[in-house]
């Protein structure tokens, strides 16, 4: 969301007094995303690879923070932790391609020869498969107390 604030204020408006808004984004602050591999391998490469550890909510309490700003209550966080076991290589790689989200977008940007050096390097910095990648997601939920 461009402005998660206001996002979250939407969700709110649309609940009904006492329901519950959530919300979950991956951890790409402390490097806990299943992106974390990808966007190390594209900044190894590029500095100027975006990554998406500055979005809403990708640190630590700051989905909380986001709903408190929206005006939801009784918030609690937590952290959901996930294991994804990769049997290849190419199962891990081949969702990057699809031009999907900022990785897929960054992805598809690349010329040829970029993006065959940045599956490699993906490719030296992920154990042989097969693999398991654990992931940490942000969760966070809150109570609607009154109509907006």
């Amino acid at each position: 969301m461009t402005d998660p604030v206001a996002g979250l204020r939407e969700m709110s408006r649309v609940v009904k007094p006492g329901g519950i808004v959530g919300a979950c984004v991956w951890d790409f602050g402390e490097g806990g995303s299943p992106l974390s591999a990808f966007w190390e391998a594209a900044v190894d490469l590029d500095a100027e690879a975006p990554g998406e550890d500055s979005l809403p909510g990708t640190r630590r309490g700051h989905l909380a923070r986001l709903l408190g700003l929206a005006g939801v209550e009784a918030i609690e966080d937590a952290e959901l932790v996930v294991d994804v076991e990769h049997q290849t290589f190419e199962e891990w790689w081949q969702p990057f391609t699809l031009g999907v989200g900022p990785a897929g977008s960054y992805v598809s940007a690349l010329g040829r020869p970029e993006r065959r050096r940045l599956e490699e390097r993906c490719r030296e910095l992920l154990p042989e498969p097969p693999f398991v990648v654990t992931a940490v997601a942000w969760a966070a939920r809150g109570r609607v107390t009154a109509a907006p």
